[in-house]
C-alpha cells in the first residue's frame, strides 16, 4: 500500500511593498534644469575653445557649480509610506520612522521633529506665502461669486461656481496635509512611542560633496597659482 504523496503547499505571492509617495518641487527642478544647461554650454565652449588657464578655471568651475545646482533643485525631495518619512535634502539622507516623529510643523519653513527635539527641513517642500495668498484670494472671489449668483453662461443657463467646503489650500500645505495624515494613520495602529531599535538615521551625499569639494580646491589653487 502506498501513501499517497503530500502536495507542496503552493508559493504564495510576496506580499506587494507599499510605494512611496514622493514630493518635489517642480519649479526647483525646471530652474534646475535651466542652470545646468546654461552652464554646460558655457563651461564646455570655454573647456574647447578657451586658452591658457581658461579650461581648468572652466574645470574647476563645473565641478564646483554643477553639483551645487543638482543639490539644491534636482536632488531634494520627500519619500513618503506609513512606515516611515525619507527626506532627501541637498547634503543629507534622513529616514524617520513615524514612531519617532512628534510633529509637522510649517513656518518659515515645513520641518518634521522628532522626539529628541531634533528639527529635519524639508527642502522639496517649501513654505510659499505667494501661493497661500493667492488660494486665499481665490477663495475669496469664489464664495463671491457664488453668493451674489454669478458664474458662467453654458447650454444650460448659467452654472454657478463650486463653493469649496473648506478654505483653499496652496500646493505645499496639501503636501503636508497629507504628510500628517500619514503620521496621524501610523500613531492610531502602532501609538505615538518611538519605534524601538529603529531610531532616525542620517547619511551625508558625498556624491555630491566630494566633486563639489575637489572643485573648490582646484578653483582655489588656480587662483593662488595665478
Amino acid at each position: 500500500m502506498t501513501t499517497p504523496d503530500h502536495e507542496s503547499p503552493e508559493p504564495q505571492p510576496p506580499v506587494p511593498a507599499v510605494k512611496d509617495r514622493i514630493y518635489r518641487s517642480p519649479a526647483g527642478m525646471a530652474g534646475g534644469v535651466l542652470l545646468l544647461a546654461l552652464m554646460g554650454w558655457l563651461g564646455i565652449d570655454a573647456l574647447v575653445v578657451g586658452e591658457g588657464r581658461v579650461p581648468w578655471l572652466a574645470l574647476a568651475s563645473l565641478l564646483l557649480g554643477v553639483p551645487l545646482v543638482v543639490a539644491f533643485t534636482l536632488r531634494p525631495a520627500v519619500f513618503a509610506n506609513p512606515e516611515r518619512l525619507r527626506v532627501r535634502n541637498p547634503f543629507r539622507v534622513v529616514v524617520l520612522p513615524w514612531g519617532q516623529v512628534v510633529s509637522l510643523r510649517s513656518g518659515f519653513s515645513n520641518e518634521a521633529v522628532t522626539a529628541d527635539g531634533d528639527k529635519y527641513q524639508l527642502w522639496a517642500v517649501p513654505v510659499s506665502l505667494r501661493a497661500r495668498k493667492r488660494a486665499s484670494r481665490k477663495e475669496a472671489r469664489v464664495r463671491a461669486e457664488a453668493a451674489a449668483g454669478r458664474g458662467t453662461r453654458g447650454g444650460r443657463g448659467t452654472v454657478l461656481p463650486e463653493v469649496p467646503e473648506g478654505p483653499l489650500r496652496a500646493e505645499t500645505d496639501k503636501v503636508m496635509d497629507e504628510l500628517r495624515h500619514l503620521h496621524a494613520d501610523h500613531e492610531k495602529t502602532a501609538g505615538a512611542a518611538p519605534a524601538g531599535p529603529d531610531g532616525v538615521t542620517v547619511r551625508w551625499a558625498w556624491e555630491i560633496l566630494g566633486p563639489a569639494l575637489a572643485g573648490a580646491v582646484l578653483l582655489v589653487i588656480l587662483i593662488a597659482v595665478g
